[in-house]
């Protein structure tokens, strides 16, 4: 079974947001042909209802291909709100749940597919705080019970379906940046790694990278429709094919000279099988295993 998907990322609808490679993506996704669509975060540039409502529209129009699953990121909170308060956070999230939906980490269920979200996206919040002033209401971090969610969603997934886990702070370093996304990152890998994810999806670093995390693909995705990426790369999109052996990543790339995104790079690597469970050991007879030695 062979199952194919866009990812797209950061479109950050608003002043940097780009019409003509909104127009070209929208012509191009359908001729794709993906499963599914996946935004991961990130979708307006100051959460302002103006930004929300052109991304929603533009959802709305990415469904008459495919679903779109859609999640925040940092400029999707309204942090302002609630910085520092661990309790009533739900204002932090009050305008994009307005336009997306009361989830912000949907569950999608496919036959091919099952696909898990992870919130990274908390604002200004004591999990996230690092010692450089910059990183406030940048950074992410991923929550013990956020993993634990996934798990389970994971552990209820068929063997035929691809367990793909979506956050938006890039999980690992940035290539440009030489940045992490999440703070105690190390920590978030550990959980990402046991969370049983075949495949993770990211963004947040605005710049297009294919990693490996112990077998298991990594992609983090340029600010696709946005002007905010880094080292003059340009936009970019993936589209991701899996099938039972492998797992493959085409970049797309946006080219100003000609109006349009372009394949360039593809990326493939085999597909992650964890080993099955060892079969239980069967208890010995009944009162053979407990006898005592004779002693003549």
């Amino acid at each position: 079974m062979t199952f194919s998907l866009i990812h797209l990322s950061d479109p950050h609808f608003g002043e940097v947001c780009d019409l003509a490679q909104i127009e070209a993506l929208q012509s191009l996704v359908p001729d794709l042909e993906p499963r599914v669509i996946v935004i991961s975060g990130d979708l307006s540039l100051r959460a302002r209802h103006g930004e929300f409502q052109a991304a929603r529209l533009y959802v709305k129009e990415l469904e008459r291909t495919a679903p779109v699953y859609v999640m925040p990121g940092n400029h999707d909170v309204q942090w302002w709100w609630r910085p520092f308060i661990p309790f009533a956070s739900a204002a932090k999230y009050r305008k994009y749940r307005l336009y997306f939906g009361p989830a912000l980490t949907p569950t999608l269920d496919l036959p091919e597919a099952v696909i898990a979200g992870a919130l990274t996206s908390h604002g200004v919040a004591w999990g996230s705080l690092t010692t450089r002033l910059r990183d406030i209401a940048v950074k992410g971090h991923l929550p013990k019970r956020e993993l634990q969610r996934a798990s389970a969603v994971f552990a209820g997934a068929r063997p035929e379906q691809v367990r793909l886990l979506v956050v938006h702070h890039n999980i690992m370093r940035g290539v440009i940046s030489g940045r992490m996304g999440l703070a105690r990152w190390h920590v978030a890998q550990r959980r990402i790694l046991q969370c049983g994810a075949d495949l993770v999806l990211c963004g947040h670093d605005h710049e297009d990278q294919i990693d490996m995390l112990e077998r298991r693909m990594v992609v983090s995705c340029a600010g696709t429709l946005s002007t905010r990426t880094r080292g003059d790369r340009g936009s970019a999109f993936h589209r991701i094919t899996v099938d039972q052996e492998s797992i493959q990543a085409e970049v797309f790339r946006w080219d100003p000279a000609r109006k349009s995104f372009h394949r360039s790079d593809v990326f493939a690597f085999a597909r992650y099988r964890p080993a099955p469970p060892a079969p239980p050991v069967p208890p010995a007879p009944a009162g053979k295993a407990d006898a005592a030695p004779v002693v003549g």
